[in-house]
């Protein structure tokens, strides 16, 4: 793993930025893209760059089930509002929340990433160590599948919301081994809540308690930190 510690999130969002500037002047033709907090720096960077995505494609980790596509809260929304609608892409997928036959949703997404094969991928990171939405305990081969979200998880996504009760509780997320598949992997991780998770991801044993540490496994994996989340590293 190569470690880049910043000063805080818009350093980080401008050394996010520079690893997919390195990335497309590399070939790069697929994105793996992420939603949350984290990443919003480095979508704003890349908003406002004069990086041309129109003949790329993009694929996102993941969706809420139950939610439309034009739901404000949907993660496809938030693609829109944060890059894509000053980016457009060739094509972008983002899981089908709306479709309520999991086993269907889920093999179609598999299909997709195997039709595109993503050449960088960036992640944030959840306090337990979980990647995308999958919580400790996933199976390191895991594809798409469905969800349980975790009552932390669930409490963590409540701020978007009017109240926790609206917060769905299962979504469609790459597993990780998708995610591992991707030629390059990008994780991104701000704030001394995050140092513990960090500390595992990086220097604890690769173990499924804390799924971020499978990332130890990864040939070309690049970690922007602020030094609050780099705080419990050696």
């Amino acid at each position: 793993m190569k470690v880049q510690i910043v000063s805080d999130k818009q350093a980080g969002g401008q050394a996010g930025f520079r690893v997919f500037e390195d990335a497309l002047q590399n070939g790069a033709k697929v994105l793996g893209l992420a939603t949350g907090s984290t990443p919003v720096t480095i979508y704003e960077q890349l908003a406002a760059s004069d990086l041309d995505f129109s003949q790329l494609t993009s694929v996102n980790l993941d969706e809420y089930v139950g939610l439309n596509a034009d739901h404000p809260q949907s993660y496809h929304y938030f693609m829109q509002e944060h890059l894509f609608n000053a980016k457009p892409f060739a094509h972008s997928y983002v899981p089908d929340g709306s479709d309520l036959d999991a086993a269907k949703a889920t093999s179609e997404y598999d299909q997709i990433i195997a039709e595109n094969p993503i050449d960088l991928q960036l992640l944030g990171l959840g306090k337990n160590g979980h990647i995308g939405f999958n919580e400790p305990g996933t199976d390191p081969d895991s594809t798409t599948y469905k969800v349980t979200l975790t009552d932390s998880t669930i409490d963590a996504n409540a701020r978007f919301f009017d109240n926790a009760d609206e917060v769905p509780r299962y979504a469609y997320s790459m597993g990780i081994g998708s995610i591992l598949k991707a030629k390059q992997i990008l994780i991104v991780a701000y704030g001394e809540g995050k140092a513990a998770a960090v500390a595992a991801m990086i220097q604890g044993p690769v173990t499924p308690d804390v799924p971020a540490s499978y990332l130890q496994t990864h040939p070309n994996v690049t970690v922007i930190l602020d030094e609050a989340a780099a705080s419990q590293l050696d």
